[in-house]
């Protein structure tokens, strides 16, 4: 049987041993410096200064970060945030330009500056819908001239610099915008002709972007004179009936555009798209003088008829009122003219509207008919 280990009460000696080494091991570190705290709780105090001190940090540089969002996400949204965007990537007839000519001398000056010194103005697109698997597409609002002149220079050099253009991403906007904004630009830049005036004003009314020619030609020349906007009317309409006869309308001055819708208003379409089919012009000179000998008749027989006089009494009276000109019981003048062999007539009044045409032209064909 084994003997049971007899148990001492320790001494005073052994329990201030004990103490002391208890002391050392738990209280005191003096390997690393520290005081008479403990090491666990020493660690907690400094991980809680560490993280006060970094949050203040952090608070700063978060609030920075979310400012500089905020000005960018804004600079973003308005469209003043300048891009890189591939030259693929835009597609310049998202939009029917009103530029119609641009000179080739004009073009390479523009193309040599672009190559030596860069792109100093950046074009300005829209974000458009996008082919399903595709990535982003933009539609051009202004920088044509630009635009091209920077593809030129990609397919001549395949330079890496020339494949991306710089780029302003404007927000999307209504379609009636879009035209203004297209339109002060290219006026502003360089200055449209007559002819590209009327021509986007009747093509953006026909794209629904204004309610007609007239709201179009106010709306995209609201800062031009009124004298401006009616000039503008008067190449609208030229655009209108003669648009797809003329080789050189570009080449209108202002004094032959105004006498040729003025001749137009007076019914002479038939005559001069005649006149314009007769050949093929070389040239805008060679295209007028098909066009002003109609309106030389024109404006002869114009002359004939003031000479001839009007009645000085107002009120509306039947009967023939002055030479080639019958007014009825109604109030409506008709007018009869020659030119050649070509007879016309020309019926004014308020009573008229397309029915009673419709029903006067049936007359008329069953009389010739008959």
């Amino acid at each position: 049987m084994a003997k049971r280990r007899r148990l001492e009460t320790p001494s005073s000696a052994d329990l201030d041993r004990i103490e002391a080494q208890f002391r050392s091991e738990t209280f005191e570190r003096p390997a690393l410096g520290r005081g008479i705290a403990p090491p666990i709780a020493q660690v907690a105090a400094d991980s809680a200064a560490l993280a006060s001190a970094e949050s203040v940090e952090s608070r700063a540089a978060r609030a920075r970060a979310d400012a500089d969002a905020a000005r960018l996400h804004d600079a973003q949204e308005r469209g003043l945030l300048i891009v890189e965007l591939p030259i693929e990537q835009i597609d310049e007839g998202a939009m029917i330009r009103d530029r119609m000519v641009m000179s080739e001398e004009d073009m390479q000056e523009l193309r040599l500056s672009i190559a030596a010194h860069g792109l100093r103005l950046p074009i300005e697109v829209f974000e458009i819908d996008r082919p399903e698997g595709q990535g982003p597409r933009y539609g051009l609002l202004s920088g044509y001239r630009r635009l091209h002149a920077v593809r030129a220079l990609h397919d001549l050099t395949q330079a890496e610099k020339h494949a991306t253009i710089r780029a302003l991403i404007r927000p999307r906007t209504e379609t009636d915008e879009a035209f203004v904004a297209m339109v002060e630009e290219n006026e502003v830049r360089e200055e449209l002709s007559h002819f590209e005036r009327g021509r986007i004003a009747v093509i953006a009314a026909n794209q629904g972007a204004f309610a007609n020619t007239e709201d179009a030609v106010n709306k995209l020349f609201a800062t031009g004179s009124k004298a401006k906007r009616s000039k503008v009317r008067s190449f609208a309409l030229i655009f209108e009936e003669l648009g797809d006869m003329l080789r050189f309308p570009e080449a209108l001055t202002e004094r032959r555009g105004l006498r040729l819708a003025t001749a137009l208003r007076n019914g002479a379409e038939a005559r001069l798209r005649q006149s314009l089919s007769v050949r093929i012009p070389g040239d805008a000179e060679e295209e007028w003088a098909l066009i002003e000998p109609v309106l030389q008749a024109l404006e002869s027989n114009r002359s004939e008829l003031g000479r001839a006089g009007r009645p000085r009494s107002n009120a509306p009276r039947q009967g023939w009122s002055e030479a080639m000109t019958r007014r009825t019981a109604g109030g409506v003048e008709i007018r009869w003219g020659r030119e050649g062999k070509a007879h016309i007539l020309r019926l004014e009044g308020g009573q008229l509207d397309d029915d009673l045409m419709e029903r006067v032209v049936r007359e008329i064909q069953a009389l010739l008919d008959g």
